[in-house]
C-alpha cells in the first residue's frame, strides 16, 4: 500500500470529513479524495460511507484502521531512529491545552525554544475539551486530569493555585469584602457550569460558594479579562493574576489547588522534536513554579 494513501485514510478517519483531512495534511481536498479512491481501488473495498455531514468508516475501513495505525507507528519510530543521527530538529509540533495556560504560559515560553530550534514549527491549540492523542489531533497535551487509559505517557507538569481577585478600580468603587459572607453583596464572575468538562473546574463553587454569578464565561481567559475590566470578583489562576498589575487579591485565605499533567502518545515520545518541546515546557514550568503556586 502507498504510504501517502494510508496517511490520507488516517486523516479522514480521524477528522470525519475530507475537508478537515485536507487541512490536517496541508493538501487540497481533491488530493485527499484521489488518494482515498486509489486506496479503495487497490484494496477493492469501500472504506467510507459518505454523507452530507461527513464520512463514517465502513466495516472494511474499521478493519484497515488498526493496521494503518500500526504502519504509522512504525513510520514514526523509523523517523525517531533516523532523527537521532541529525542534530538539526525540524517539523511541526502541535500542543493542545486549556486556554489559560496556553495564553499566559505557553505563548511567552515559546520564544526561547523557537530561537534554539528554528526548524521546529509550533502549533498551539487552546482546547476547552479533552483532546485526542489517539487520533493524533495533537502531539502533546496539557490536561487537568491524569489519563487513566490509552497508549500515552503522562507526567505531572506542575501544581497550581487559584484565588479570588478583583480589579482595583472595582474594589475602590464597591469595597473589599472582609469575610466570605460579604461575597453575596458583590457581582461575581464564574464558569458556565454546563461547559465544565472536568471536575478540576469546580474551583468557582469551592471559592465563591453558592452565590449567584452575575457573569459567566466558559473560558479562563474570558474570566480573567472580565475581572481585569471590573465586571466583578472572580477566581483567577495565580500565575495569570501575576501578570495583571491592575487586579488585587481578595480573601487570600480562600484558595484552591489543582494540577496540570503533560501527556504524549507512546508512538511519538522518541521523536527528537517532541522531546525538545517536552523538555522545554517542563524546564519552563519548573523555573516558574513559584508563579504557579502563590505562597499560602
Amino acid at each position: 500500500m502507498d504510504w501517502d494513501n494510508v496517511r490520507a485514510f488516517l486523516a479522514v478517519a480521524r477528522q470525519g470529513q475530507f475537508l478537515g483531512a485536507s487541512r490536517a495534511l496541508r493538501v487540497n481536498q481533491a488530493t485527499v479524495a484521489r488518494r482515498i479512491s486509489a486506496l479503495e481501488s487497490a484494496l477493492q473495498a469501500t472504506l467510507f460511507e459518505r454523507s452530507t455531514t461527513g464520512v463514517n468508516l465502513t466495516e472494511a475501513g474499521r478493519k484497515l484502521l488498526s493496521h494503518a495505525e500500526r504502519m504509522e507507528s512504525e513510520m514514526l519510530q523509523a523517523e525517531a531512529d533516523l532523527r537521532q543521527q541529525d542534530v538539526h530538529l525540524s517539523g511541526t509540533v502541535r500542543i493542545g491545552a486549556p486556554d489559560g495556560i496556553t495564553t499566559y504560559f505557553l505563548v511567552p515560553a515559546m520564544e526561547a525554544l523557537m530561537e534554539r530550534h528554528p526548524g521546529i514549527d509550533i502549533q498551539l491549540v487552546p482546547m476547552p475539551l479533552t483532546v485526542s492523542l489517539a487520533r493524533r489531533e495533537v502531539d502533546i497535551a496539557i490536561t487537568l486530569e491524569e489519563p487513566e487509559a490509552g497508549r500515552v505517557v503522562s507526567r505531572k507538569l506542575t501544581d497550581y493555585s487559584l484565588g479570588i481577585f478583583g480589579a482595583k478600580s472595582y474594589l475602590n468603587r464597591m469595597g473589599i469584602p472582609q469575610k466570605a459572607e460579604d461575597l453575596a453583596h458583590h457581582r461575581l464572575i464564574g464558569y458556565v457550569e454546563t461547559y465544565a468538562f472536568s471536575a478540576a473546574l469546580n474551583y468557582v463553587q469551592d471559592l465563591l460558594g453558592g452565590h449567584r454569578m452575575a457573569f459567566e464565561c466558559a473560558s479562563a481567559v474570558g474570566q480573567a479579562e472580565a475581572v481585569r475590566h471590573g465586571l466583578g470578583l472572580g477566581v483567577l489562576h495565580h500565575f495569570i493574576a501575576a501578570d495583571m498589575p491592575d487586579v488585587a487579591p481578595v480573601l487570600p485565605e480562600r484558595r484552591a489547588q489543582r494540577t496540570y499533567w503533560l501527556v504524549i502518545h507512546e508512538d511519538v515520545r522518541a521523536l527528537g522534536r517532541i522531546r525538545a518541546v517536552v523538555d522545554h515546557i517542563v524546564t519552563e514550568a519548573t523555573r516558574r513554579r513559584t508563579l504557579f503556586n502563590a505562597p499560602v
